[in-house]
């Protein structure tokens, strides 16, 4: 089976599987009035692979890591990147991380590089969820303004966290995750698409 077939069954079959996103706070108040305190929103699986002449313009982002060292676009361009939304409160984030961890170490001696975000906790949190599950690549802290999420989201949807994006060479979005990843092999065949791109 080649790699867009794999990717096309596994979209059929987790869809039907309504797999867990974690949502916005209005669909959560909303679950708190209908007395469903589950904490995350269900939603579709989805991924949707974006052909290079529809995938607009590079994304442009700054941002502070847990460590507080300083991080933008220009630090990646050339490469490809994996963006993940998530936060730790987040019950599919946590069963992902595992696998984004996983292609993260596959790929990191070819220049692929992975970028958390997070989207509501302070340093330390963050930083006891990187520890707690084994996580080694960096992540934003972008609870206070919320500023690395809406470059992202101008240029394509994030309905749902955790939602994870492959970027190309140029910056671009070039493929889109929503909700929880369900395999390791998923996110493996877009980088590896993704980088075989010809970028010259």
């Amino acid at each position: 089976m080649n790699h867009r077939a794999l990717i096309a069954t596994a979209s059929v079959l987790l869809v039907a599987g309504l797999l867990a996103g974690c949502g916005s706070s209005d669909s959560l108040a909303q679950q708190y009035r209908d007395g469903n305190e589950k904490g995350y929103i269900s939603g579709d699986f989805q991924i949707v692979e974006i052909p290079d002449a529809d995938r607009g313009e590079p994304v442009v982002f700054d941002g502070v890591t847990e460590a507080g060292e300083g991080v933008s676009s220009d630090d990646y361009r050339g490469g490809v990147l994996v963006v993940n939304f998530w936060y730790a409160a987040c019950g599919p984030c946590i069963v992902e991380a595992p696998l984004l961890e996983e292609v993260w170490q596959e790929y990191q001696e070819q220049g692929v590089a992975f970028l958390g975000v997070n989207t509501y906790d302070q340093p330390a949190t963050a930083l006891s969820f990187a520890r707690d599950n084994n996580v080694t690549y960096p992540s934003v802290i972008d609870v206070n303004d919320g500023r690395v999420k809406l470059a992202f989201a101008q240029v394509t949807p994030i309905q749902a966290t955790p939602t994870t994006l492959v970027i190309d060479q140029e910056g671009r979005v070039a493929a889109r995750i929503i909700g929880q990843l369900a395999s390791a092999s998923i996110l493996s065949t877009l980088v590896a698409d993704t980088l075989a791109e010809d970028t010259s």
